[in-house]
């Protein structure tokens, strides 16, 4: 009996050492997924253009890359997008000090010169310009129309 009780009494501090937590099975971590708005994976190329005057952002995962037919290119770092609800916004500023904001709105939008349905409507803020236009998946943009 002396000898079964020392045993005993070191199982028993053994146990209470016992970490339940550390082996558990773990839970499998939630993937990490890119923010969509209307669909778009903004993860993806997105173009947003406008007409009168015709005008494009190129939205990389980089860079946010505008383009007017009367001004130069201008290029920002793209610093992702802050997604609420229906309105993605990527605020930056580009190569030529100015400031350069674009918001992406899901609703449907129509360029007004083509029968194209985009799904997204876009606004562009760059120095005192606000331009507001359409936008989608640059892939859909390059696509070929059916024939």
């Amino acid at each position: 009996m002396r000898f079964i009780l020392p045993v005993l009494l070191a199982g028993a501090a053994l146990a209470g050492c016992y970490d339940r937590e550390a082996n558990a099975p773990k839970a499998a971590a939630a993937p990490e997924t890119a923010a969509t708005l209307g669909g778009v994976d903004l993860g993806k190329p997105v173009r947003a253009l406008g007409t009168e005057p015709f005008w494009g952002v190129e939205i990389t995962p980089d860079a946010l890359i505008y383009t007017r037919v009367d001004q130069p290119a201008q290029r920002a770092p793209n610093r992702g997008a802050t997604v609420q609800g229906t309105v993605a916004t990527f605020a930056s500023s580009t190569d030529l000090n100015q400031a350069l904001n674009v918001v992406l709105i899901a609703t449907e939008c129509s360029d007004g010169m083509s029968d194209r349905t985009y799904p997204l409507t876009a606004k562009v803020e760059i120095g005192d310009d606000t331009l507001t236009g359409c936008a989608a998946p640059a892939s859909m943009l390059t696509a070929q129309p059916a024939s």
